[in-house]
């Protein structure tokens, strides 16, 4: 998922991510489209911001062709802008942001609160305590994202898997299933990839619903990452999410991801469409 083949003239080509038709991630696609602007960047600049639009929804069986704007190089950062094309039609516009390392002023307001990944079931794990439909969902987590995700408390799909409204937000410990290489652009895009996981779900628990359940449609509209440190996808992180607004069809989450030694290292925020279908 994370290879990308040049194509010429600032363009790029992601493959197919699975054989049948299916819908693209949206994270998938944000990732792709990062490593197309880095490709383009002086390698000494790191990826510190993005911002995209989902404009469609993408086929995973196809491939993706990713066009970059070189829109500016100055003496600090570097700005680039992405198109993601299926069949010639955009599905996600991307604006990135580079910058050269340098020192300054630090501080951390949020603290990590969690409890140790390697105490924590993993999906398959927490899969064989759960009966019915939900259990499926646990299983082909790991099928559908490359990480070992393990989750700390639990989730309101759970709750609601019962019927019942559950606080608007949740925690997880998470790194990629196999080691990746020593490239920072290879995991800031690791990381665009995982920014997208499980966001919109936070924002119907107090309603006890699930994204996917029947009744509910679901989908990123627009969404913005920060990188504050350059860290290993590779090596256990932890992701907090929680929606604080949900009204007219749209939701707001946000997302903090901290290294194990507690280190603020992204923050996201994702704006979405969420609608109750049939009856109201």
């Amino acid at each position: 998922m994370l290879r990308i083949s040049p194509t010429g003239d600032d363009g790029f080509r992601a493959g197919p991510r699975r054989r049948s038709p299916e819908r693209s991630f949206g994270g998938a696609v944000v990732a792709q489209s990062l490593l197309a602007a880095g490709a383009t960047v002086d390698p000494g600049r790191a990826a510190h911001s993005l911002h995209a639009y989902f404009l469609r929804a993408g086929e995973a069986s196809a491939p993706t062709d990713l066009r970059v704007e070189r829109v500016r190089d100055g003496g600090s950062y570097s700005t680039r802008r992405v198109t993601a094309e299926q069949s010639g039609r955009a599905i996600l516009e991307l604006t990135a942001s580079f910058q050269v390392a340098e020192p300054g002023f630090t501080h951390q307001v949020p603290q990590l609160l969690a409890r140790e990944p390697v105490s924590l079931p993993t999906a398959q794990e927490a899969a064989a305590e759960i009966e019915g439909p939900l259990r499926g969902w646990f299983e082909q987590l790991t099928r559908r994202h490359p990480f070992d995700i393990r989750f700390d408390g639990e989730l309101p799909r759970v709750a609601a898997s019962r019927g019942e409204p559950a606080p608007p937000h949740q925690r997880f410990w998470m790194r990629s299933l196999e080691p990746l290489p020593d490239q920072p652009l290879v995991h800031a895009a690791a990381l665009a990839y995982a920014s997208d996981m499980l966001m919109l779900s936070t924002s119907l628990a107090p309603h006890a619903r699930a994204v996917g359940a029947p009744g509910v449609a679901a989908a990123s509209l627009d969404h913005a990452v920060w990188l504050h440190s350059p860290v290993r996808a590779d090596e256990w992180l932890c992701f907090e999410q929680e929606s604080t607004w949900a009204a007219g069809g749209r939701c707001h989450c946000s997302g903090r991801l901290f290294d194990r030694a507690g280190r603020l290292v992204m923050t996201v925020a994702q704006e979405g469409m969420v609608r109750p279908l049939g009856p109201r």
